[in-house]
């Protein structure tokens, strides 16, 4: 085993989100090396993005090994192809991993993103040492994935983990409805017109985005403070269910609305530990994760490499 990172074995891996492409270096000793980071293009096809930032990388002389790629979407266990994405619909009139093969020269691993993220926070991230986790992504989607003693848990085609569709209440709200960070907007946008005294009610009600809100709750503003509060209250009510179920080891909670904080964190902990049988949610761990960004594309590097 090489001392020097750029001479050993090196695995890549790519995220594709609605808003970032994500590439991340890792090599064989598990630690993150170089980052790449661009903005989506709406109007270029993912999998020449995919090529044009790979292209970005110094490798030092080192040929890559392996490369995983996490998408937002449902991936078939057995085609291995995306069978559902909302937000790359063409993804599934594609034969994805052969279009990459074929651009990149390297075989692809293809992965859900939170399923990749999982596995990053798990070895490399705030997870680190457990061998059972359940990981929530709070961004412009809401997803989950578990891990069980060390392995994804894929369910039967590969479509567990769908954290977003689990109802909240008896009208059959699902979390998506509510944590997304499009429906956190909506909300938000409602309260406003009965709230002025937020310093989000300057804004053009049309162009307030989820960072906007991120960072006026930083700045103490009690509107949005309260509407990331609530989101954590709802999802801590899902958080519950799956600490009843399962009594799972640790649960890791990531994507973009995490960067608000102990505001969404602790109104989580808080609702779920009302809902959780008692037991159950003291020998439960409910952690921020620490790869931020580059969880899911590093979760896609390891698991490329087996390492999952």
């Amino acid at each position: 085993m090489s001392e020097d990172p750029n001479i050993g074995r090196k695995s890549l891996g790519v995220e594709v989100s609605a808003s970032n492409l994500t590439a991340v270096l890792v090599d064989e000793n598990g630690t993150i090396g170089q980052t790449a980071r661009r903005k989506t293009a709406t109007d270029v096809p993912t999998v020449r993005q995919i090529a044009e930032l790979l292209a970005e990388f110094d490798l030092g002389g080192a040929s890559i090994d392996t490369l995983g790629v996490a998408l937002p979407g449902l991936v078939h266990r057995e085609t291995k192809r995306v069978a559902y994405s909302s937000h790359f619909p063409e993804h599934s009139d594609i034969d994805l991993a052969a279009a990459i093969r074929e651009a990149c020269a390297m075989e692809p691993v293809i992965e859900n993103d939170a399923n990749a993220a999982a596995v990053g926070e798990m070895i490399l991230g705030a997870g680190r040492g457990s061998r059972d986790l359940f990981y929530a992504t709070l961004g412009a989607g809401v997803g989950g994935a578990f891990i069980f003693d060390g392995k994804i848990w894929h369910g039967r085609a590969g479509f567990a983990g769908e954290f977003g569709y689990v109802a909240i209440n008896s009208e059959g709200m699902r979390l998506e409805d509510v944590a997304s960070a499009d429906n956190i907007v909506r909300r938000t946008r409602a309260r406003i017109r009965q709230d002025n005294t937020s310093s989000l009610s300057s804004f053009d009600e049309d162009k307030i985005a989820i960072t906007d809100i991120l960072d006026a709750a930083g700045s103490e503003d009690d509107l949005a403070k309260m509407m990331l509060e609530r989101t954590g209250e709802y999802v801590g009510t899902a958080i519950a269910s799956v600490i009843n179920l399962l009594n799972i080891e640790t649960v890791v909670l990531g994507g973009e609305t995490m960067d608000a904080g102990q505001i969404v964190v602790d109104a989580v902990i808080s609702r779920a530990r009302e809902l959780s049988f008692g037991p159950s949610f003291a020998s439960t761990k409910i952690l921020v994760g620490t790869l931020g960004p580059n969880a899911a594309a590093a979760g896609a590097a390891l698991i490329s490499a087996g390492a999952h």
